[in-house]
Formats: structure tokens, sequence, C-alpha cells
């Protein structure tokens, strides 16, 4: 029987759900065309630059899913090569519950996430955790990031699709923002600029034609 990239998410369990609810057959000529991607694209590649945060799924040997936020510096979830995405694991709370699952399970999940633009990214594979690899840390890290660099991980793509915007809200970082209101605060102070400048030349105490009835 063939198989296709996208059966890594659609199961037999999934795909009699979609045969049920009527979507199968779409989803079928999807699987018969290109499908998902297996490989990172220029596309994907471009997409991850300007990422600061994803979403971070392992699960223990027993299938306890687990999720974790994951921020840093912009683009630091980068390519290594066309099948392998690496980021570096900063300092946290030290509960370790993502490395201790990817001692037992290597399967793992990547949410990736634009706000601003109602994009969304979902990349299965698996993921292990490299230690004192003094290059891959030089490699990952961000000297200008506050972040202490404890490990790096590693991820192998399995395959990736790109989601639907629907439902998404857009959300700005503060990054994003900054530059809008550095533009508006300066315009304000622009405007109140020539708010006094307007008052000052109709007071009377600074008025020439006032001052020439005295």
């Amino acid at each position: 029987m063939k198989t296709t990239p996208s059966d890594i998410a659609f199961t037999p369990a999934v795909k009699a759900t979609q045969e049920r609810v009527g979507s199968r057959q779409s989803y079928a000529r999807m699987e018969r065309g290109d499908g998902w991607q297996t490989t990172v694209t220029p596309d994907l590649a471009e997409f991850l630059a300007d990422l600061d945060m994803f979403y971070l799924g392992t699960a223990t040997a027993g299938g306890q899913p687990y999720i974790q936020y994951r921020g840093g510096p912009p683009g630091f979830l980068q390519v290594i090569d066309d099948r392998t995405l690496g980021f570096a694991d900063f300092g946290g709370n030290r509960q370790y519950v993502t490395v201790g699952n990817l001692s037992e399970n290597p399967k793992a999940y990547l949410f990736l996430m634009d706000y601003a633009h109602q994009r969304r990214v979902k990349v299965w594979g698996t993921a292990r955790v490299v230690e004192g690899d003094a290059a891959l840390l030089e490699r990952l890290g961000d000297p200008a990031y506050p972040g202490r660099v404890e490990r790096a991980v590693l991820f192998t793509v399995a395959a990736w699709d790109v989601n639907c915007r629907q439902h998404i809200h857009p959300r700005f970082s503060q990054r994003q923002i900054a530059p809008v209101v550095a533009g508006l605060t300066a315009r304000v102070a622009e405007l109140e600029a020539e708010v006094e400048r307007l008052r000052a030349s109709s007071h009377p105490d600074t008025n020439p034609a006032h001052g020439a009835f005295q």
C-alpha cells in the first residue's frame, strides 16, 4: 500500500474520521498530488528566519504529551541542512520535561506560529538533545541574547504542512510594535511642539500688534 508523508498524521483512525465527516476525498487528492513537504524548502527557511517563538511537542514513553513554549532571538530555530533544524536550549525553570521525554521517546512536533501575519506551520519528526558540542552551541547561540545556552536540540524533519489562517487572531510582539510606537511618539511630540508654537504666537504678551496699542 502506498504511503505518503501525511500518513504521519493521517493514521487509519484519522482517515476513518475524515471519511465519516466527508473530507477524506479532498485529502486523498492532496496525497495523490504534491502532498506535504519532507525537506526544508526556501519558503520554510524564510519563515523561520523571522520567527522568535514556537511550540515544541514531545511525549513520554507511555504517550503522555507535553507542549513547551520556546522563545529566543529572531531566527533562533535554524536550518542545519535540508532535513534538520536546530536551536539553542536556554536555561529555564529546570524541570527538564522535554529533555527527559526525548531521552526515552524521540518523536517530536513543532507548531510554528506567526500571529502577526496569521500563518502557522506544522512540522512532524524526531528530536535529540546534544550536550557538550561547543561548535554547535556557538553556531546556534546568539551573544546578543541574554539567555544562557545549556544544550542544543536537533530536530529531524519527517513532514511539514502549512495550516489555513482561519481563526488565527493577529497578535504582535513588542519587537514588531516598537517601530510603530516610536513613530507615533515622534509624531505626537512634533504636534505638541506645533501646538506650543501656535499658542505662543497668539499670546497677548508676545503679539506685536497687541503691544503697539500700549
